[in-house]
C-alpha cells in the first residue's frame, strides 16, 4: 500500500514557486527547500516549508558535491521520495542528486533537452520538428559551411543559459568568426543558428504520464530577446483560443513533448511564426513555469494556476492517486513589465477594474489585466506600455558572459 504522506525535496536558487510549495504541503506533505544564502531574507512561505537548507552563493556558486553530501545526510534520517527544481538552473541540480540517490524523476540524459539548447534542436530535428538552420561550434569546417550556405542574420546562443541571456546577433561571416575567437575556449558552450524574424508564442504546459492536459497559447507582443538587447517594455497576451496560431502551436508543442519524453509537470515551450514563410519553428524549451510572472498571466485567462497544478500532479505521481486538472475558463489575459528607475514604483494610477495583479519585484513595474474581451486587454497593454515607458521605464546595459551553465 502506498503511504499517503510524500517528502518532496524542492530547489530553486531564484525566489518562486511559492505556490508550489505552498500546494504540496497544503495536501499533507514534508516539503525541504533547498535554496541559496542570498535568498535568505526572502519571503518564502515558512508555515508551509519544515525546513529550508542554504547553500553558499547562488547558482553558479553552488557545489554539487556539497550539495549531494547535504542531501545525502537528510535522507539518513528522511526518506526523500522526490526532487523537483523550480527554476531552468536547477534542473541539472536536480537530475544530478536523482541519479546519484536513485530517485525517480527526470535523468540527466532527459534533463539536457530541456537545458542544453544544441541537444535542444538536434532532438526536435531528428524528430521531425521544424527549427531554424544551425550547427555546433565545434569544428570550424561545419563552421564555414553554415556561414556560406545559410542566409545572415545569426545569432550566437549559449547553449545553457535562460531566456535570451547572452544571445549575440551577427549579419556577416567576418563578425561571425571574430565573435567565435573572442569567446577562445568557451565557443564550446555556443551554437550559431539562423536568425528567423517573425512573432515568437509561448506554449505554457501540464503533462501528466506523457499526455498533455493543459496548454495555453500565447505571443510575445515585445520578445524577451528585444528586450535586452534593446531595452522597452515587455509584452505578452494570451491568442485567439482555436485560431490556426492556436492550433498550430499547440501542435507543435504537442510533438515537442513527446519527442522530449517530459513525463509529467510544468513545460515552457517557446516557437517563432517565420514572417516570409508562415510556418511554425521550435525555438526552445524547459521542464518548469514560465518565468516573468507569465503563470500569473495564465492563472489570470484560465482561472489555472500552473504552480499549484504541477504541485499537485507531484503529489498524484508520488502517492499512485488520480490527477483531474480543474476546470479551465477561456478568458484573456495578458502582461506588460518593465525595468524600473524606482525601487517600489507607486502603480496605483493604473486602476482600470481588469487590473488582476501588480508585480511585486523591486525596481520593477509591471501589471496584468484580463478580460473576457481580448479587444479590451490589448488595448490596455498598449496605453500602459506607453504610460510606463514614459514614467517608469528605465534600461539595464546587459552583461557579457563570463561564466557558464
Amino acid at each position: 500500500m502506498i503511504k499517503q504522506h510524500k517528502t518532496f525535496l524542492c530547489i530553486s536558487n531564484y525566489f518562486k514557486g511559492g505556490a508550489f510549495l505552498t500546494s504540496l504541503k497544503k495536501v499533507g506533505n514534508t516539503v525541504f527547500l533547498v535554496t541559496s544564502e542570498k535568498l535568505r531574507e526572502s519571503n518564502w512561505p515558512h508555515e508551509y516549508i519544515d525546513e529550508i537548507f542554504y547553500m553558499p552563493g547562488q547558482d553558479l556558486d553552488w557545489d554539487l558535491e556539497k550539495l549531494l553530501m547535504g542531501v545525502a545526510g537528510i535522507m539518513k534520517g528522511t526518506k526523500i521520495d522526490a526532487i523537483v527544481a523550480l527554476d531552468d538552473y536547477d534542473v541539472e541540480k536536480a537530475t544530478f542528486l536523482r541519479e546519484n540517490l536513485r530517485i525517480p524523476g527526470m535523468g540527466q540524459t532527459t534533463g539536457r533537452y530541456f537545458r542544453d539548447k544544441l541537444a535542444m534542436r538536434m532532438r526536435a530535428h531528428e524528430s521531425g520538428v521544424l527549427v531554424p538552420p544551425f550547427t555546433s561550434l565545434f569544428n570550424d569546417e561545419d563552421i564555414n559551411q553554415f556561414a556560406d550556405t545559410v542566409q545572415a542574420p545569426w545569432v550566437l546562443k549559449p547553449r545553457s543559459e535562460a531566456s535570451s541571456h547572452g544571445i549575440i546577433k551577427v549579419n556577416d561571416k567576418e563578425s561571425l568568426w571574430n565573435n567565435i575567437h573572442e569567446l577562445g575556449d568557451n565557443r564550446v558552450r555556443y551554437l550559431v543558428e539562423q536568425f528567423k524574424p517573425g512573432d515568437v508564442y509561448h506554449a505554457d504546459s501540464l503533462i501528466l504520464e506523457g499526455k498533455l492536459l493543459f496548454c495555453t497559447v500565447s505571443r510575445y507582443l515585445a520578445t524577451p530577446m528585444e528586450i535586452s538587447q534593446g531595452g522597452g517594455i515587455f509584452r505578452s497576451a494570451n491568442v485567439t483560443y482555436g485560431s490556426d496560431d492556436d492550433a498550430a502551436i499547440k501542435e507543435a508543442n504537442k510533438k515537442v513533448m513527446k519527442a522530449f519524453g517530459l513525463k509529467n509537470g510544468a513545460a515552457h515551450t517557446e516557437f517563432i511564426k517565420g514572417r516570409e514563410d508562415g510556418k511554425i519553428y521550435f525555438l526552445e524549451t524547459s521542464s518548469r513555469v514560465g518565468g516573468a510572472h507569465l503563470a500569473e498571466m495564465v492563472e489570470g485567462a484560465t482561472d489555472i494556476n500552473l504552480w499549484s497544478e504541477w504541485a499537485k500532479i507531484e503529489d498524484a505521481i508520488s502517492k499512485g492517486k488520480d490527477y483531474k486538472l480543474p476546470k479551465v475558463k477561456k478568458g484573456y489575459a495578458g502582461i506588460v513589465l518593465t525595468l524600473s528607475k524606482f525601487q517600489q514604483p507607486d502603480l496605483s494610477s493604473f486602476d482600470d477594474p481588469e487590473v488582476y495583479f501588480r508585480v511585486p519585484l523591486d525596481y520593477h513595474a509591471g501589471i496584468i489585466v484580463r478580460s473576457n474581451k481580448q479587444e479590451r486587454v490589448m488595448e490596455l497593454l498598449d496605453d500602459y506600455a506607453a504610460r510606463l515607458s514614459d514614467g517608469y521605464s528605465t534600461v539595464a546595459e546587459q552583461e557579457k558572459l563570463k561564466k557558464f551553465h
